[in-house]
């Protein structure tokens, strides 16, 4: 990390120490990865993250790790291609440890791995996982939104700014570091700010703020005219909770996870669970818990349990269930069914949403600067209130407040174009699935 990311001369005392904990920690992944690859390694990580510290190796499916990923299930060329990647990536940390003392240290990313029996199993160095761990020093990176990315690049900066969205600004990198963050630090091409701008800074911004949950500035640090530093601000993205879908949600309403978290289990390894073993699997050993007399603890039970698939004992057949008990286990369905239908509708119709307004982008695009400008103001003329107006002049075609009228106006102005990418428009209301 450069010295010039935050000013440690101007803080003394115990607010000084305060600071480093909170901001001034960082681990830096080389850029040099693939965009699959830096996927796979958020994707490991998070998987690990509950027994980073406890654990030698972790393990994971390897056809649940490709699909989540985005590989092939059946790519096993390319998934060993790139876990070969990441155990040959440097990870490096340069940081104050709590007493003030510089501390220095370099580690592969991942120090083996393995594929055996459809099993990937792989480890940290344990320096890099009691720095991994540390949730001052690293923010996890949540997996359902890097599925939105499509360039290394733009994954990559989302990363190394998400992990200070607390403290709303990167702290200033020099140009050096900032390179070596891209993995474009040996090009003699992005030598050249005005390359390294065009190229990489401008488009991987863009796609941070219209693919993640955070909107980010970049300002940039002159000595002279040249530019020798850059930052970036940092905010939350509020467009992104009307059109993102984070598929965890759906995960957190079951009724297997809300019973996995009364176990003690914490989030993240509830998910996991439930994603590697099937909600019909993890509410078997649930069950099975249930039945035993003595448990110390619940979550070492259950991680046992279903590592082993532990199955229960017989036991005679019990006596077949009351009319009353039947009746209102149908009720239970039907209430349950009913959850479940009225949860689909929302996706789909926020789907819907998202990929009319991604349409309406492109419409938009396709227009001259006098027809947009046009567009707008008769569009703006239909809108009779203020605050709808204002949000429109704010978030243009992408206005989450007028979703419905937007959708509406550009239905009636290229009733073709919804057409032939979403069937016969009269059978679509403008918000529908």
């Amino acid at each position: 990390m450069s010295d010039s990311q935050i000013d440690m001369e101007s803080l003394s005392g115990a607010l000084r120490r305060e600071t480093v904990k909170k901001n001034v920690a960082a681990i830096h992944i080389s850029g040099k990865l693939s965009l699959l690859q830096r996927k796979l390694s958020n994707v490991l990580l998070l998987n690990a993250y509950d027994a980073l510290t406890t654990a030698q190796s972790h393990t994971i499916d390897a056809r649940t790790l490709a699909t989540i990923v985005g590989y092939n299930s059946n790519d096993f060329d390319t998934l060993r291609a790139s876990l070969r990647a990441l155990a040959e990536t440097v990870a490096e940390w340069d940081m104050l440890d709590d007493k003030g003392r510089q501390e220095w240290g370099v580690s592969s990313l991942l120090s083996f791995a393995k594929l055996k029996n459809g099993v990937c199993e792989y480890a940290y160095s344990p320096a890099l996982a009691q720095k991994l761990h540390d949730p001052k020093i690293y923010a996890l990176i949540n997996v359902h939104i890097q599925r939105n990315f499509s360039s290394g690049h733009g994954l990559a900066l989302y990363e190394n700014c998400y992990r200070f969205v607390r403290t709303r600004s990167t702290g200033w990198w020099s140009l050096e570091t900032f390179r070596k963050l891209m993995g474009v630090d040996g090009s003699s091409y992005y030598e050249s700010f005005k390359h390294l701008n065009a190229k990489i800074i401008k488009p991987a911004v863009a796609e941070v703020n219209k693919s993640s949950d955070i909107i980010i500035t970049p300002e940039f640090q002159k000595k002279g005219r040249a530019v020798t530093g850059i930052r970036f601000v940092i905010k939350s993205n509020p467009q992104m909770a009307m059109f993102q879908i984070d598929d965890s949600d759906g995960m957190r309403n079951l009724a297997v996870y809300k019973a996995l978290r009364g176990q003690g289990v914490s989030d993240r390894l509830a998910r996991q669970w439930i994603t590697e073993h099937g909600e019909n699997y993890v509410t078997q050993k649930l069950a099975l818990m249930e039945e035993q007399d003595k448990i110390t603890s619940s979550v070492g039970y259950l991680s046992a349990a279903l590592r082993d698939d532990y199955q229960p004992k017989q036991t005679p057949a019990k006596p077949a269930p009351s009319p009353e008990a039947i009746e209102a286990a149908r009720r239970r369905a039907q209430e349950r069914a009913a959850e479940d239908a009225e949860f689909a509708a929302r996706q789909a119709e926020r789907a819907g949403r998202a990929r009319r307004l991604d349409l309406v982008e492109e419409l938009v695009s396709r227009r001259n600067p006098t027809q947009r400008d046009a567009d707008k103001q008769l569009f703006m003329a239909g809108l009779e209130d203020d605050l709808e107006r204002e949000n429109f002049r704010t978030h243009g075609w992408r206005s989450a407040l007028n979703a419905s009228a937007i959708i509406a106006f550009w239905q009636d102005m290229e009733p073709e174009s919804f057409e032939d990418d979403f069937g016969d428009p009269t059978r679509l209301d403008p918000l529908g699935g």
